[in-house]
């Protein structure tokens, strides 16, 4: 399996802070917060390698991270070739880029590098284990619809399938909430291009894809605890600074 670290957004949202910087690489408690990303991948086995693709305005800067980075698995890089917020692929389209350029064809680990999370990224790969051939997504109960409608929003049955995913609702039907954390099997990556080559989806975001894709195969979810933080905004970062 290949862990793939999504770092090519341009996160305007937290200018000035990542107007020449990235938001992985911003601190939380003196650390950056991909490094935290990455220790949750370090004892999991079954990763083999972790992927970073971001672009080319801030490459160099991950380079000079990726050198001093001990770890024991490989660590490689992406250049989506992107260097304004103008010309960005988007999510999707760099899971697409990263596919194609390092010729991935093993099952695949997709985590957002503003992702703060507690729980053991095991547990997560432990119940793909058990769903194998489907997709399976990280999922968050905020207990908040309020809160709820700046995310995707998940309906899972009684075996955890995913039967119901809405982008941003005006009003959730649920407190469930997708993370950008993503297990996709080998033999469903080709559906990341068909995703991309359809017009009518019109939306880059991962999201969209889950929504589209839940309709032409079986999706599931895995619930994570403690805590979660999706570093979007100033309040967020600054909150996983007092907490996480």
């Amino acid at each position: 399996m290949k862990a793939l670290i999504l770092a090519a957004g341009y996160a305007t949202r937290l200018y000035p802070l990542t107007k020449e910087y990235p938001k992985p690489l911003l601190e939380v408690r003196g650390r950056p917060i991909i490094d935290y990303i990455v220790e949750k991948l370090e004892p999991a086995k079954a990763v083999n390698e972790i992927i970073v693709v971001t672009n080319s305005k801030f490459i160099s800067l991950f380079r000079k991270w990726a050198k001093a980075k001990k770890i024991s698995k490989p660590i490689s890089l992406v250049d989506d070739l992107t260097q304004t917020l103008e010309d960005r692929r988007g999510a999707i389209g760099d899971m697409e880029f990263a596919i194609a350029k390092k010729r991935i064809k093993d099952d695949l680990l997709v985590i957002g590098g503003d992702n703060l999370f507690s729980e053991d990224i095991r547990d997560l790969l432990r119940f793909a284990g058990t769903k194998a051939g489907s997709p399976v997504i990280g999922a968050y109960d905020i207990h908040s619809k309020s809160e709820a409608r700046h995310y995707g929003v998940i309906r899972m049955d009684d075996e955890s399938k995913v039967v119901d995913f809405q982008e941003k609702p005006k009003k959730p039907a649920s407190t469930l909430v997708a993370m950008c954390l993503y297990c996709f099997p080998k033999d469903k990556l080709g559906l990341i291009s068909e995703y991309v080559r359809d017009k009518a989806t019109g939306n880059d975001t991962t999201g969209s894809y889950i929504s589209w894709l839940k309709s032409r195969v079986a999706v599931y979810g895995f619930t994570f605890t403690g805590r979660w933080y999706d570093i979007g905004d100033h309040k967020f970062l600054n909150e996983a600074k007092k907490r996480f």
